[in-house]
C-alpha cells in the first residue's frame, strides 16, 4: 500500500451509498463516510458528489485492509482580514458628571412616578372602604 496517513490524494467515485460513498485511490478502494464529505451537514450525499467525480480526500484511517478518507478541511477557506482599528484615535470619556447627571435624573422620575401611583392607589381606596 502506498497510501500512507494523513497525506491527500486525488481520487475517483466508484460508488455511492446512502452512508457515503467509495473512492479509488491508486488502485485502492475506501470509504468517505457521509459525515467527513463536508463542513455542514450533508443530508444526502448525491447532492455533493456524483460517480466518476475526481476528489480530493485525505487518508484519515487504515485498519487491515479498511482504509477511511475525509474531505472536510480541505477546500481552503478564504482568509478572512481583520477589522481595521485606528490606534491612534482617543476614546471618549465617561465622565462622573454625565453619571451624576443620569442618576439625579432618574432617582427625580423615579420619586415622580412613585408618588403619582401613591395617590392613585389612595384615592381608589378612599372610595371603598367597608365598615
Amino acid at each position: 500500500m502506498s497510501l500512507e496517513l494523513g497525506k491527500i490524494f486525488e481520487g475517483k467515485v466508484v460508488n455511492i451509498t446512502k452512508f457515503g460513498a467509495f473512492v479509488e485511490v491508486e488502485g485502492e478502494i475506501g470509504l468517505l463516510h457521509i459525515s467527513e464529505i463536508s463542513d455542514g451537514y450533508v443530508k444526502s450525499v448525491n447532492d455533493h458528489l456524483k460517480e466518476n467525480d475526481k476528489v480530493k480526500v485525505k487518508v484519515i484511517s487504515i485498519k487491515e485492509d479498511k482504509i477511511s478518507f475525509s474531505m472536510k478541511g480541505l477546500n481552503e477557506k478564504k482568509s478572512v482580514k481583520p477589522k481595521e482599528f485606528n490606534w491612534n484615535k482617543k476614546p471618549e470619556k465617561v465622565t462622573a458628571h454625565n453619571f451624576e447627571d443620569n442618576l439625579s435624573k432618574f432617582l427625580k422620575e423615579s420619586e415622580e412616578k412613585f408618588k403619582a401611583l401613591k395617590t392613585q392607589k389612595n384615592n381608589r381606596s378612599n372610595g371603598y372602604r367597608r365598615n
